[in-house]
């Protein structure tokens, strides 16, 4: 097939896509901020650690929010940015905290973050969930 067919057949079924979900966004009750909560998947967060030889290795901790609140939701969307910003900022500490060939402290990582979490949102509500833990 011609790839510019496929371009055209692409485009065209995002238009008609795009038309048949435009009713549907709308009424989406998380765009209202009355709606119930759900998950919120958060950028993985990374730090450079410092190894015994000398050489630096990453920290990376993926994250998300279980979020009961439709209100919390709408708040913690609209928050990504900084909640990033200070998920960063708590790995690079735990990064600096780190003993070499040691595995990081998750313990202290989960309060650290929960408490970064509501501290951001203004109010407890947003249960922080952990991925991988990793340090390459």
């Amino acid at each position: 097939m011609d790839r510019r067919q496929l371009i055209g057949l692409t485009l065209h079924g995002a238009a008609l896509g795009g038309l048949a979900w435009a009713g549907v966004a709308h009424a989406s009750p998380e765009k209202s901020g009355g709606g119930k909560g759900g998950y919120l998947s958060l950028p993985t967060a990374t730090a450079t650690v410092l190894r015994r030889d000398g050489r630096r290795g990453v920290m990376t901790v993926e994250t998300g929010l279980d979020i009961a609140d439709g209100a919390l939701m709408e708040r913690a969307r609209l928050s990504q940015p900084r909640l990033s910003a200070v998920y960063n900022e708590v790995v690079r500490i735990a990064a600096e905290r780190l003993l070499p060939d040691a595995p990081p402290d998750v313990e202290w990582l989960v309060l650290a973050l929960q408490h970064a979490t509501d501290a951001i949102l203004g109010r407890a509500g947003a249960k922080l969930l952990l991925g991988t833990v990793m340090v390459a």
